[in-house]
């Protein structure tokens, strides 16, 4: 993957153009000195970053995707295909492996990179034999007893024609009812963008959590824009205005943990986020299949319960 470059980090070009000739020439002083340089600029920059600016980093071409964390922080993991009704939806990869020793199921949508992965995984937008993929393949951990993880990383479900011909509301609200009931214990992690119903399809869960510059939203800022104001140009608006990053979604209690990012994203140093993920993950797994079964299965009903709570007030 080549360098990648988002609009706010155009004071990091020319540092890193330094860092190529430095490197060409084998200057190992001055190679130190310019990625010092370049560290430091980085925390400036993401320092305060903005709704939109996070958006961006959780659209990054070079974010980790699904089945760069299977390599990295799973092992012995083998893909179940198909949903034995329609076909095999490639924007969502699922199947059985171990966390440090431990049997569970893991399932995520996944992105494409070039322009043939991409069409291949349909973008990361599932359609629904995607959705019964997924359900058929936590309905077999449920019957090996095995914690089921899940990763969102989607602009939403696909809208196509032949997506709504097959059934798409009804595939992802079986999946919301069928997860709701299932009787081991459920991660999901937000790695990069969860759009929507289709990020809901695979995330009722005991515990959510999320990196550091990731979204979990209804609606991207292009579609909130397109409805409040006619204009999809206003998406650094919608951004702000939906409240969707990390910290907003841990303060209303949408999502139980933050996973750090190394400075400048993940997408900076995969394997110290493999290495962050793979740490709460053991964490949160443990305290989970310390409960006991009714007490997963009501957990997670009253998680999602409690979710828009007010408090009516008369004046």
């Amino acid at each position: 993957m080549g360098l990648y470059f988002l609009p706010f980090e155009k004071e990091l070009v020319n540092y890193h153009k330094k860092l190529e000739t430095a490197q060409t020439f084998g200057k190992e002083k001055e190679i130190e000195e310019i990625k010092k340089k370049i560290e430091d600029l980085r925390k400036k920059i993401y320092k305060n970053l903005d709704e939109w600016q996070i958006t961006l980093v959780a659209r990054h071409p070079n974010r980790p995707y699904f089945l760069d964390y299977v390599e990295r922080v799973f092992t012995d993991f083998t893909e179940l295909h198909g949903d034995r009704n329609f076909a095999d939806d490639k924007a969502i990869v699922g199947g059985f492996a171990f966390l440090e020793g431990n049997p569970v199921c893991v399932i995520g949508q996944q992105k494409g990179r070039d322009t043939k992965e991409k069409i291949f995984r349909n973008f990361g937008m599932p359609k629904p034999e995607g959705y019964r993929k997924a359900l058929r393949i936590m309905k077999l951990a449920e019957k090996f007893k095995r914690p089921i993880i899940t990763f969102v990383d989607t602009p939403g479900a696909y809208p196509g024609i032949e997506a709504e011909e097959r059934g798409q509301a009804e595939a992802i609200a079986r999946n919301l009812r069928e997860m709701s009931k299932l009787r081991v214990p459920i991660i999901t992690v937000i790695i990069g963008e969860g759009g929507s119903g289709g990020a809901l399809g695979i995330a009722v869960a005991n515990r959510v959590l999320i990196f550091e510059y990731s979204i979990y939203s209804v609606i991207s800022p292009e579609g909130c824009a397109s409805i409040l104001w006619k204009d999809s140009a206003k998406a650094d608006e919608a951004a702000s205005a939906l409240k969707f990053t990390a910290d907003h979604l841990k303060r209303y209690g949408i999502v139980d943990e933050i996973i750090p990012e190394p400075v400048g994203g993940a997408h900076v140093d995969y394997e110290k986020s493999a290495s962050y993920l793979k740490e709460y993950l053991l964490k949160n797994l443990d305290e989970l299949n310390s409960k006991s079964i009714p007490a997963l299965v009501n957990d997670r009903y009253l998680r999602f319960r409690k979710i828009g709570e007010f408090v009516e007030v008369r004046i």
